[in-house]
């Protein structure tokens, strides 16, 4: 399939959507896992308490594609991008929804490969509070 059909068929088009809550212990967890030192990522009494930006990368939905996407290969994981609008604090409720944001492709010494961007927007209260972009990679298969 050509990649302007791909775009112009899938792109921009909510195919998940969950709701989150933010705790403080997996905010404390999850800094302390990432090597986190500053007492407003790990301290729940600290005035200005919040989560990492990259915090909401562990928040997943049901879907990384949509549903009748087509069967391009093995999705492989091309690496994330958090875009961080407003803090994320314990007790926040958080509403992602998903869409494909872009596809690309690039040839490399193996190939075509396709690039998808999956990307999940979190709002809290109406308002956009974080934007998470998932890469991943299909190399295409050989012919022949």
């Amino acid at each position: 399939m050509e990649i302007d059909e791909l775009k112009r068929d899938w792109l921009d088009q909510d195919f998940d959507e969950m709701e989150f809550e933010a705790k403080a212990e997996e905010i404390v967890d999850f800094a302390t896992a990432s090597g986190e030192t500053a007492p407003r990522f790990v301290d729940p009494s600290h005035p200005d308490f919040q989560a990492p930006p990259t915090f909401v990368t562990r928040f997943h939905g049901r879907r990384l594609l949509p549903e009748e996407f087509p069967k391009l290969g093995l999705p492989l994981d091309a690496g994330k991008a958090v875009i961080q609008k407003r803090p994320i604090r314990a007790g926040s409720r958080l509403l992602g929804r998903s869409h494909l944001h872009d596809i690309y492709e690039k040839t490399g010494r193996s190939g075509r490969m396709v690039f998808l961007v999956s990307r999940m927007e979190l709002y809290e209260d109406g308002q956009l509070a974080s934007i998470v972009d998932s890469r991943m990679v299909i190399r295409e298969k050989p012919t022949g």
